[in-house]
């Protein structure tokens, strides 16, 4: 039986949902409808499914360690885990899930999954790919539409031609994201789909497909597989190769030029989750038609999405809003404006802030560390250390640390010794004095960290060694 391979595509930012994704935590990592992340929720709608293979999983190196953990989690050993030096976008992914996987099984089929998507009906969908495994093994490249529920401006659409045998269509068409009268008259001809961006495709049929369309990206990113290297868990793809690839999305790249697309409309309550408003309509609603989550008191309150962090959030007399509040940063908009969220995001960027990148917890492979406080020549900050984990050696030039245990054991690298700190214990490192922190025990190990100096920014560290390979990284603990 010819396998399918589940390649998550896991590259985005979703700006759109800021101030909850960001880049250093983007909304596929993020739970929004379930207790699971959108990624553990795309790689579960497919898990003991007879005839899939593992799922194959294509990320940036920065979020490696969280995917990796949030798959543990789960009890799911990927295939692979592909590291991209930079984004180059969903063909050069394609052409890399293709060469790894036609190199071991030329007619296994890829199934092109986007990790930061909501499908309701799990069911359906695991039916659906199975139908459009056979449209693949003949030999066609396989869209999955879905029927549309409104005109909607924000996707592109798919023209039906003929009817095919398992409810397949071939493609007549592939429309731009169209304004709102065109997307009208779409929904008034019918016969139109909204594109899902996933696909199916057998592994030799998309290299022959891009061969002949897309030259260039397939043979950048086939240099890029066969001078990738092991790094731990992860193959990192050929910097120089993978960088002088073209940037371009598989539907332009190949999906409007074949000859050789069908299109497989479904109806299984699928989502992009691309705005907080998208949220809103998937949430369950109380009944004044709002989507609640945390700790909040809505008073003469309608049609509007709120999600604490945490501290109480009060509304009084609003509506058709969207507030999110994260700690760090709240957001207040007009659910008709969300879409333009990006913007912010653009704007904090340009003035050169910080809250559209990281969190204040930050996480790590051995944990994560989280800001308390900050003041002139000092910060605090708690620091949770996984039962056996460890942070690198290292040191640094322009400030001093000392580390009180509240929870735990940890073992302490300080120089040329070495000690145990039991709780309500610490310890002092001078400026300039190599250290490392360890975890040897069996409970999650929280540490007070309190920074004082003249510099106190994350690139002000000197990695010796490090456990996870990153000491020829940018910096940070």
């Amino acid at each position: 039986m010819t396998l399918i391979y589940p390649v998550v595509l896991s590259g985005g930012t979703g700006s759109r949902l800021w101030p909850v994704s960001r880049s250093q935590m983007p909304k596929q990592l993020m739970p929004f409808l379930s207790e699971h992340s959108l990624l553990q929720e795309t790689v579960l709608r497919l898990a003991g499914v007879d005839g899939i293979a593992p799922p194959l999983v294509i990320s940036n190196s920065d979020h490696r360690f969280m995917i990796a953990a949030q798959l543990q989690e789960l009890g799911i050993t990927p295939s692979a885990h592909v590291l991209e030096p930079v984004g180059r976008n969903t063909a050069a992914a394609a052409a890399v899930a293709a060469t790894l996987v036609g190199d071991i099984d030329a007619d296994g089929i890829l199934l092109l999954l986007p990790a930061d998507h909501h499908i309701a009906d799990t069911e359906a969908f695991q039916q659906a790919v199975l139908a459009g495994a056979v449209q693949a093994r003949a030999g066609h490249i396989v869209t999955f539409g879905i029927t549309p529920r409104s005109p909607e401006t924000g996707y592109g659409y798919i023209k039906r031609g003929a009817a095919l045998d398992d409810g397949a269509f071939a493609v007549a068409q592939f429309c731009e994201k169209p304004d709102l009268a065109r997307a009208k008259a779409f929904l008034a001809e019918g016969g139109y789909d909204w594109n899902s961006g996933i696909f199916m495709v057998r592994a030799d049929v998309l290299a022959r497909e891009m061969k002949a369309h897309c030259p260039e990206i397939l043979a950048k990113s086939a240099s890029a597989v066969a001078g990738s290297f092991r790094d731990l868990d992860f193959l990192r793809l050929d910097e120089p190769a993978f960088q002088a690839c073209p940037s371009e999305p598989i539907d332009t790249a190949v999906m409007e030029r074949t000859a050789n697309a069908v299109v497989m409309p479904l109806d299984i309550g699928w989502s992009d989750v691309g705005s907080w408003n998208a949220l809103w309509e998937l949430g369950e609603k109380d009944r004044s038609g709002n989507v609640i989550s945390g700790d909040v008191m809505a008073v003469d309150t309608e049609e509007t999405y709120i999600r604490g962090n945490g501290r109480l959030v009060a509304t009084l007399g609003v509506k058709d809003l969207v507030i999110v509040d994260t700690g760090d940063a709240v957001l207040i908009a007009d659910k008709e404006r969300v879409q333009d969220v990006r913007g912010l995001v653009t704007k904090l960027k340009d003035l050169g802030r910080t809250e559209h990148e990281i969190h204040d917890r930050v996480h790590r492979p051995w944990g994560f560390y989280e800001s308390i406080e900050a003041g002139d020549r000092y910060q605090v900050k708690h620091l949770m250390v996984k039962p056996g984990a460890s942070l690198s050696l290292q040191m640094h030039h322009h400030r001093a640390e000392h580390w009180v245990v509240v929870k735990g054991t940890a073992r302490v690298v300080l120089g040329n010794r070495e000690m145990l700190i039991s709780e309500n214990e610490s310890t002092y490192i001078p400026i300039g004095t190599p250290h490392r922190l360890e975890n040897p025990g069996k409970v999650p190990l929280s540490i007070i960290e309190v920074q004082s100096g003249c510099y106190l920014g994350e690139d002000d560290i000197v990695r010796f060694d490090d456990v996870y390979g990153r000491i020829e990284e940018k910096p940070g603990h």
